[in-house]
């Protein structure tokens, strides 16, 4: 874990050594970082113990099942995005997913289209306006909320338009809060593996939460066919073995895409970087 601390140290001193480019898409820096710090402090106090407290409690199957359930309610804002972005037959597999997990999936707490090979694909409305060329803007942190940009601030409200978890909380009865909260508890409990591995690899911990997340709405934009913007360089000296390196690029690649989504795929992202070390590692054993 030393040298996967190492190379993201490295990436993270890279990132500030180049903070000047980045008033570009940050110009109110000195604002989001008081929000980030006013969001860590509400996060340490209110939203891990409960998360926490709602890991300990609930059994596995039912944080699956739960979490299962609210995102097959984004289903409908990603057929919806789908048409928006004139992808016909995506919407049509988006949607036969949406429909097999309300119905043979219990009302989505059971992930049948896994089995069934439909994938579950992120569309959301500030993909549609960059496919319609709205610029992204400028970096934004939102007390409560987090990362943003000026352009998704606004497409947030039309995904919360479309998502039916917002309107539980309309009618003033005894449903309306149990599900807020839970939508909310289950969001925080996804984010555990991404907070720990930010709070133990960054040096920076705001910029590698903005770089990660600019970088992570970039592959959505592209769906996902963009490179990670790091040299093999960064990992090593030697430069048999940076040559080497470049077998696994794609690897990386794949775990720099998944930063910003979900705590599965930050997860997924520090096993690669693990698997990555090891494979350095014994690349270099293989020299002596």
């Amino acid at each position: 874990m030393k040298h996967t601390i190492k190379i993201i140290s490295l990436i993270c001193g890279a990132v500030v050594a180049s903070n000047v480019a980045a008033k570009t898409y940050d110009p109110y820096e000195s604002f989001n970082r008081s929000m980030y710090d006013f969001n860590s402090t509400v996060d340490d106090y209110v939203a891990a113990p409960l998360a926490n407290g709602y890991k300990f409690i609930a059994p596995s199957f039912v944080q699956t099942g739960v979490n299962n359930f609210f995102t097959n309610l984004k289903g409908i804002n990603v057929v919806l995005n789908d048409l928006l972005q004139a992808k016909l037959t995506q919407s049509a597999a988006d949607l036969g997913r949406f429909t097999l997990n309300t119905t043979a999936g219990i009302g989505g707490f059971v992930d049948v289209a896994k089995y069934a090979g439909l994938e579950q694909n992120e569309e959301d409305f500030d993909q549609t306006l960059a496919v319609w060329g709205v610029p992204q803007g400028a970096y934004l942190v939102l007390p409560l909320v987090g990362p943003m940009t000026m352009r998704s601030a606004p497409a947030s409200a039309f995904d919360a338009a479309a998502n039916p978890a917002t309107y539980a909380s309309i009618p003033a009865d005894f449903i309306s809060a149990p599900v807020q909260f839970m939508s909310a508890l289950n969001a925080r409990a996804n984010a555990e593996g991404a907070l720990k591995f930010i709070n133990e690899a960054a040096v920076d911990k705001y910029v590698f939460t903005r770089e990660s997340f600019l970088q992570w709405r970039k592959s959505l934009e592209k769906d996902g066919n963009v490179s990670a913007d790091i040299d093999a360089e960064l990992f090593t000296d030697d430069k048999e073995l940076t040559f080497k390196w470049r077998d696994y690029q794609k690897q990386f690649e794949s775990a720099a895409n998944s930063f910003g989504s979900t705590a599965q795929q930050f997860d997924l992202a520090a096993r690669n970087y693990e698997q990555a070390e090891l494979k350095i590692e014994n690349l270099k054993h293989s020299r002596k």
